[in-house]
């Protein structure tokens, strides 16, 4: 007799099967359709990185066979096939990897594509810590090891309360501009970023009702006059020389981020590395001072 569990429909039933070894399982994706994955996959495929990065922090390293251009974490997926990315995903190379598992992100243009040619395409997409909890645990049960999913995001959990344990008491409740695109796209409190900084004890400047990551006025920014402001490491260095940005106070004071790219690709990708993240936010506020910025 061939076992199915259902991502999201088991309720009790989950804690009975859980234990059952390398079962097929029908998976429901963020689109909301039912993918029926073989047992425990072995040739999967990645098209975000935050989903390689979920791959590899189940334990399923070795069954990736390709990932997007832009996973570049951890190292060992660097020398994988790299198949391009949301716009331009290379089918008849991902087709040629024989893959039993394609993982994408719903707004990846291939998705139907492959869907249509016979892959077994998950689309998952998290844009909240929430759904960041969600798409681990349907990762893991598509990969035929559904307990690993839950107790990833327990021991992630336990990671940010003890990050935000060491937040200085200064900080605390301060208004963060958090800069994801030097246009500028900032992080608002409907973001993944917003909640985490949230769990923190701070706040961003960007509204819920902006949605997730808006683009902001330049005068925007000027008028909240964030008290820290945090940006990749190169964005922070030229925000001086835009107009008017001199005038922003946390400039002046040095109460400012810059993240080297490792640990800002941490920061702005919702997935396992989120404890990583936190920690790195920390590390950062408790280095500041009146007069100069930490860059981690």
């Amino acid at each position: 007799m061939r076992w199915r569990l259902a991502a999201g429909v088991l309720g009790p039933t989950f804690g009975l099967l859980a234990w059952l070894p390398a079962l097929a399982a029908i998976v429901i994706d963020d689109r909301g359709r039912a993918v029926d994955v073989p047992a425990a996959p072995q040739r999967v495929v990645t098209l975000s990185p935050s989903l390689t990065e979920t791959v590899c922090a189940l334990g399923a390293c070795a069954r990736l066979v390709g990932t997007d251009r832009y996973s570049n974490w951890p190292r060992e997926v660097q020398a994988l096939p790299k198949l391009g990315g949301l716009d331009d995903a290379q089918i008849e190379r991902i087709v040629a990897l024989k893959p039993d598992l394609v993982l994408a992100a719903t707004s990846t243009r291939a998705v139907d594509r492959l869907a249509s040619l016979g892959l077994r395409v998950l689309a998952l997409e998290p844009a909240t810590l929430e759904q960041t909890r969600r798409v681990i645990e349907r990762v893991a049960l598509a990969l035929g090891d559904a307990p690993a999913g839950p107790a990833l995001w327990q021991a992630l959990n336990a990671r940010v309360d003890a990050a935000a344990a060491r937040v200085p008491a200064p900080r605390r409740g301060q208004r963060v501009y958090f800069e994801v695109a030097s246009t500028p796209f900032a992080a608002g409190e409907a973001s993944f970023i917003g909640e985490l900084l949230a769990r923190l004890g701070l706040a961003t400047i960007v509204p819920a009702a902006m949605g997730p990551f808006p683009q902001l006025s330049p005068e925007f920014v000027l008028r909240a006059q964030p008290e820290v402001v945090m940006a990749a490491a190169a964005a922070l260095a030229e925000m001086p020389q835009r107009p008017g940005w001199r005038q922003l106070r946390a400039l002046q004071t040095g109460a400012q981020c810059g993240f080297a790219p490792a640990p800002y690709d941490a920061l702005v990708r919702a997935g396992p590395r989120l404890a990583e993240a936190a920690e790195a936010l920390v590390d950062c506020l408790a280095g500041l001072n009146d007069r100069g910025s930490r860059a981690p």
